[in-house]
């Protein structure tokens, strides 16, 4: 779901970039890929490495310190800030009746 949400709106926005764009093609492309032929010459046998890990010893503990701490300090200014009312197609068409 999270992956979905992400890539739809970079879909649509790289949708949007490529209909702003005027492409013209100037060249033909080729590709030529080389071939390969691979031939099994024994059955094989992964036997893997093993570790034996021991982690460190981690405590963790509470001290009580005393420390300098900034405070932040507030005042009430009056300012001007711009005001928009939305009115839905709804809401249009219920007070034209």
């Amino acid at each position: 779901m999270r992956t979905t949400t992400i890539l739809v709106p970079a879909l649509v926005a790289a949708a949007f970039g490529l209909a702003a764009c005027d492409v013209k093609k100037t060249q033909e492309g080729n590709v030529n890929l080389p071939k390969y032929d691979v031939q099994k010459t024994q059955e094989g046998n992964v036997n893997l490495p093993k570790y034996d890990v021991k982690g460190p010893d981690v405590q963790v503990s509470k001290e009580e310190k005393t420390v300098n701490v900034p405070t932040v300090k507030t005042e009430e200014k009056s300012v001007t800030l711009p005001k928009v009312e939305v009115q839905t197609g709804g809401e249009k068409r219920a007070e034209g009746r």
